[in-house]
C-alpha cells in the first residue's frame, strides 16, 4: 500500500526545489514528496537553455516598449507642429504654384527648360500644322460626267454640288460628255465662270479644278482609268449613304457617269439648298458669253421702245432634229415623211424601227406631243390680244424649212428678232459651231423679257421659268399652252376668229393664274422639280427686286 502512495505521488516543478538544491540536496535530480511525507526521489537541475532565453525575451520586451515609446512620442511632437503651422504650409503652397504659373513660362524660355504643358500660346504653329489636314478633313473626291444639252448639263452640276454635300465630298469640275447630237465640244470654263463658281461654294462645298497628284498618280493621270460608278436614276440620299458613301470612303475618289436625273428631287433641307445655291447663285456664265448677251438684251430693250423696252421671248422648238424626234407629220406630205424617216435613221440608227415601236403621228398630235409651228406660235399670241406692235425674240436653232415656216408668223409680228439679227457676223463668230454657248446667248435673253412662251417641253423653259420665278418672286409672265385643246381649234374648220380669241383670252388667264401662284410643296415629299418650282426651298437666297429688268452683272 505504502508502494502505491508513493507511485501515486504528485510531483513539485523545479522551481518549487530551488531552495532544496541550494541547501545541499542531491544534484541531478528532482525530488517528488507524497503527501504524508513520503520517501525523497532525486529530481533533474533546472534546463539552463530555457531560463537564459526567458531573461532575453524581458529584455526585449524592456527594449519594445521603450522604443514604441520613444516613436510615439516623436509622432504626437510632430503632429502637433503639423497641426500648429498648418495654415503656413498651405500658404506656401498657393504662393509656389502662384509663382510658377506666372514665372515658369518666361523663366523657362530663359534657362531653356520645357515650358509646363498649357503656359505657352501656339496655336498658331499647331494651325500651320494642321491645316492641310483640316481643309481636306472629307470622305474623298467627287468626279461626275455631264451629258446632254446646256440645261441638262446644268442639272447635272447642280445635282453634283448636291450630294457632294451628303457625301461630305471634294467636287472635282464637273466634266462634259461630247454628245453626237449636240456637236458641242465645250468645257466647263467656256460656259461657266469656273473662278466665281468656285468662291461661291467655298463653305459649302470645296471644288477643285483637277485631283491631286497622288490620286493622278495612281490612275496614271488619266481621271478616264479611274472606275465608273453607275447610280439608279433618281435615286434618293439613302442610296448615295448606303451604296455610295461606302466606295468613296475606302477608294478615296468615285467617278459616276452618266449623272443625269441621278438624284431625287426630294433631298433634306440643307441637301435642297446646296441645289439653289448651285443654279442661281454659283452657276454664272462666263465673261465671252455674259458679254455679248448683255448686249442682246439692250439691244433688245431699244428695239422694243414703242411697248416701253417690254418684249416677248419664244423658244421656239422646230428644229430639224426636233420635228423628227417627235415623229410628227405637218404640210409637207410625203416627201417631209421621207426626209423625216432618213434623218431618223442617221442620227438614231434603228430605234425608231424597233418592232415594239409604233410610230403614230395623228395620236402624238392629240396627246400634245408635237413641237408647234411658228405659224401657230403666231395665231395663238394674236388671239391672246398681242398685236404686230410687240417685239418679238425667238430664240431657237436653224428652223426646219425656215423660209416657208416663218412667212406667216413674220406676216403677223413684223418685229421680230433673233441673235443672228441683234449681234454683228464678227460678235457671233466665237460662238459659231457650239450649240451650248448660243442656247446660253438665248436663255439670257429669254430670262429678261416681259413674257416668255415655251411651245415645247424639255430642260430649257423648265429651267428658265424656275430662273424667271426666283428672280421676280414667283411672279413671272409664262405662256404655256394646252397643245391638247389647241389643236382641236387648229382643226376646227368652222371656227370663227372672235370664237378662237376668246379661247386663247381663256387660256392666256389661266397661265397668268398659274405663273403667279407658288404650289404648294410638302419639303417631305417634293414631287415636283425644283428647277422650275424653286420656292420655298429656294427663298432664303432671294433678294429684292425692282419691276424693271436687270442684268445679272454691271455693263462692259
Amino acid at each position: 500500500m505504502a508502494s502505491n502512495k508513493n507511485m501515486k505521488a504528485k510531483p513539485y516543478y523545479h522551481q518549487q526545489n530551488t531552495n532544496a538544491a541550494a541547501s545541499g540536496g542531491g544534484g541531478g535530480g528532482y525530488s517528488s514528496e507524497s503527501s504524508n511525507g513520503g520517501s525523497n526521489s532525486p529530481s533533474p537541475p533546472p534546463s539552463p537553455r530555457r531560463h537564459a532565453s526567458i531573461s532575453h525575451s524581458r529584455r526585449r520586451l524592456r527594449t519594445k516598449s521603450f522604443s514604441f515609446f520613444r516613436r510615439d512620442s516623436f509622432a504626437l511632437t510632430v503632429s502637433f507642429i503639423f497641426r500648429r503651422n498648418l495654415r503656413y504650409l498651405v500658404l506656401l503652397c498657393l504662393l509656389y504654384v502662384s509663382g510658377l504659373i506666372m514665372c515658369v513660362g518666361p523663366f523657362a524660355g530663359l534657362v531653356g527648360h520645357t515650358p509646363v504643358p498649357g503656359s505657352v500660346y501656339r496655336s498658331h504653329e499647331i494651325f500651320g500644322k494642321l491645316w492641310d489636314q483640316i481643309q481636306f478633313d472629307n470622305s474623298g473626291f467627287l468626279i461626275v460626267e455631264a451629258n446632254g444639252g446646256l440645261n441638262q448639263q446644268r442639272s447635272a452640276i447642280c445635282n453634283a454640288v448636291a450630294v457632294a454635300g451628303l457625301l461630305n465630298a471634294i467636287l472635282v469640275i464637273p466634266r462634259f460628255e461630247f454628245n453626237s447630237v449636240w456637236k458641242d465640244p465645250s468645257e466647263f470654263g467656256d460656259i461657266y465662270d469656273e473662278d466665281h463658281f468656285v468662291a461661291t461654294l467655298d463653305g459649302y462645298i470645296k471644288v477643285v479644278r483637277e485631283l491631286p497628284d497622288l490620286l493622278m498618280e495612281r490612275y496614271d493621270y488619266n481621271m478616264t482609268n479611274i472606275p465608273t460608278f453607275r447610280v439608279q436614276a433618281w435615286a434618293p440620299a439613302s442610296y448615295y449613304m448606303g451604296e455610295v458613301y461606302p466606295v468613296l470612303r475606302e477608294q478615296g475618289v468615285i467617278r459616276i457617269a452618266p449623272f443625269a436625273n441621278r438624284l431625287a428631287m426630294n433631298v433634306p433641307p440643307h441637301i435642297q439648298l446646296l441645289r439653289c445655291m448651285a443654279n442661281y447663285k454659283a452657276l454664272r456664265f462666263s465673261d465671252p458669253i455674259s458679254t455679248l448677251a448683255e448686249k442682246l438684251v439692250k439691244r433688245m430693250i431699244e428695239k422694243s421702245s414703242g411697248t416701253g423696252g417690254k418684249y416677248v421671248s419664244i423658244h421656239l422648238r422646230f428644229e430639224e432634229d426636233m420635228v423628227a424626234f417627235s415623229c410628227c407629220l405637218y404640210d409637207g406630205g410625203k416627201a417631209e415623211k421621207l426626209e423625216m424617216d432618213m434623218f431618223r435613221e442617221k442620227w438614231w440608227k434603228g430605234k425608231f424601227k424597233r418592232k415594239d415601236r409604233v410610230i403614230l403621228p395623228g395620236l402624238n398630235r392629240i396627246n400634245g406631243k408635237c413641237p408647234l409651228t411658228p405659224l401657230e406660235v403666231g395665231m395663238m399670241l394674236r388671239g391672246m390680244g398681242f398685236d404686230n406692235n410687240t417685239s418679238i425674240y425667238l430664240a431657237s436653232g436653224k428652223i426646219y424649212q425656215a423660209e416657208r415656216h416663218l412667212a406667216s408668223l413674220l406676216k403677223m409680228f413684223p418685229l421680230v428678232y433673233t441673235k443672228e439679227s441683234l449681234a454683228t457676223p464678227d460678235e457671233l463668230a466665237p460662238f459659231e459651231g457650239y450649240s451650248s454657248r448660243l442656247a446660253a446667248l438665248d436663255y439670257t435673253v429669254c430670262l429678261f423679257s416681259e413674257v416668255f412662251v415655251t411651245t415645247h417641253g424639255g430642260n430649257f423653259p423648265h429651267f428658265l421659268m424656275g430662273h424667271r420665278r426666283f428672280l421676280f418672286d414667283g411672279h413671272s409672265k409664262t405662256i404655256n399652252p394646252d397643245k391638247r385643246k389647241l389643236v382641236l381649234l387648229f382643226q376646227d374648220m368652222n371656227i370663227s376668229w372672235v370664237t378662237f380669241k376668246d379661247q386663247m383670252e381663256i387660256m392666256l388667264s389661266e397661265n397668268d393664274r398659274k405663273g403667279i401662284i407658288v404650289p404648294r410643296v410638302r419639303k417631305i415629299n417634293r414631287k415636283t422639280s425644283i428647277y422650275t418650282y424653286p420656292l420655298p426651298e429656294c427663298r432664303c437666297l432671294q433678294q429684292s427686286h425692282n419691276t424693271t429688268l436687270q442684268l445679272t452683272q454691271p455693263a462692259r
